[in-house]
């Protein structure tokens, strides 16, 4: 996560939705970096934690933006990240299926214990906090709008590329979890609805 004061602007980084490449390439315009455990910092806690701070410290409000991928292609990127050995909780003789079923069991078994992108980016009551919220597939969107509020062409590494696994997902549990992470692939649903760009306020 990074906080820019000139820009009035925190990127909170979502896990799996490319954001190592986006800060790389706002590194140096940014006045706060948050790095390892405390990058990714979820609304609730940016809401509940740094806003105060921000405000008392440095009279600073700042909007908030987040990248959201496809809820699917996110546990895609998830489950070939940790099929690299050197990963922490890294699976073996696992299918994709067997991966997505296990991340809807509660509690679910460590090497599927990923999170969601629904209660990173939402309040406990289910509010949406972030000001400007991306779709990841739209990533010209995203681009565009960083290149006008930081008045300038930035450069965007390929950074983090998790290894290549067969993903192939049956149609059983492709409807499960789209079942279980219904409010989820809505708040996706959403953002694709809104041109790849939701909630947009004035500058």
């Amino acid at each position: 996560m990074q906080i820019y004061f000139k820009q009035n602007l925190a990127f909170l980084a979502v896990p799996k939705t490319g954001t190592t490449a986006y800060e790389i390439a706002l590194r140096g315009e940014a006045d706060i970096v948050f790095a390892k455990r405390r990058k990714h910092m979820t609304a609730g806690q940016f809401q509940r934690r740094m806003m105060p701070f921000l405000n008392e410290f440095y009279n600073l409000q700042p909007q908030r933006m987040a990248i959201m991928r496809d809820p699917i292609e996110q546990i895609r990127s998830w489950y070939r990240y940790r099929t690299d050995p050197k990963r922490k909780n890294h699976i073996q003789d696992v299918s994709f299926d067997q991966f997505v079923l296990a991340t809807m069991q509660d509690p679910e078994p460590s090497f599927a214990a990923i999170g969601s992108q629904y209660g990173f980016l939402t309040m406990v009551d289910g509010k949406q906090p972030i000001e400007h919220l991306f779709a990841y597939e739209s990533q010209k969107v995203v681009r565009n709008w960083l290149e006008e509020r930081f008045q300038k062409s930035l450069t965007f590494p390929i950074k983090n590329v998790s290894p290549q696994a067969p993903t192939p997902l049956s149609p059983e549990v492709e409807a499960k979890l789209r079942e279980v992470r219904a409010s989820e692939f809505e708040l996706y649903d959403r953002i694709l609805q809104a041109d790849g760009h939701l909630n947009p306020v004035p500058d």
